[in-house]
């Protein structure tokens, strides 16, 4: 009897893929997930795979896999043809970003949705942000990335039309506390209608984008 039981069904019921979280999962585990959506034929996301346990996984796993390092994400069964593209911004306040929101671009890419990603407009410079506004208001959902104090997330959120979900992050030090005040800052926003997710949660942030983008396009 296998350890795992995974949810095959999800897409049909949700719209969303399945995905495993490797990070408390052992190399064991992984190489029996692995062949098992092989054996079934099945795509699957794989996220949190750091490269010291993705070095451990069995030959024939590593070799199935599309790995990425730099987001510690693996894909099994290739990229699909993109479906949707200019429709998510995923914009950062600084290039220490870059990791949580190459996850979210790469979360959105195994959906079939390529997201502009805009980078290093942090509100320190903020004439930055500026000229890239029109840019980013020209997308229908808005993925904001930033740590430190997370000031990004309420200027963003009073300056698009478009839905706009935060992600904090855990760059900074002293009082940024691995990234609660950001987190803490996006919870606490006076900016209307900001939606938030946990920090460095890329991932989470690409899946509440695809639900948006589902539901408008559907008509609901």
């Amino acid at each position: 009897m296998t350890e795992f039981q995974l949810d095959w069904a999800r897409t049909g019921r949700t719209g969303m893929s399945e995905a495993v979280l490797c990070d408390p999962k052992s190399s064991v585990q992984i190489d029996a997930i692995v062949a098992h959506a092989l054996e079934l034929d099945a795509r699957l996301l794989l996220t949190r795979l750091g490269p010291r346990k993705y070095s451990r996984l069995s030959g024939p796993a590593r070799a199935a896999l599309d790995y990425d390092a730099d987001t510690r994400t693996a894909v099994l069964g290739g990229m699909p043809e993109p479906r949707g593209t200019g429709r998510v911004a995923i914009v950062c306040g600084g290039t220490s970003d870059l990791k949580v929101a190459r996850e979210a671009g790469r979360t959105l890419a195994f959906e079939g949705e390529v997201a502009t990603l805009i980078s290093d407009v942090g509100v320190a410079g903020l004439w930055r942000l500026m000229e890239r506004l029109e840019d980013i208001r020209s997308h229908r959902v808005v993925i904001a990335v930033a740590g430190m104090e997370g000031a990004l997330f309420s200027v963003l959120a009073g300056l698009v039309p478009c839905a706009v979900i935060a992600v904090p992050t855990s760059v900074g030090y002293g009082m940024a506390e691995g990234g609660r005040t950001a987190l803490n800052a996006a919870l606490a926003s006076c900016a209307s209608g900001l939606a938030v997710v946990n920090i460095d949660n890329g991932f989470g942030a690409a899946h509440a984008a695809l639900r948006i983008l589902a539901r408008s396009t559907s008509g609901i």
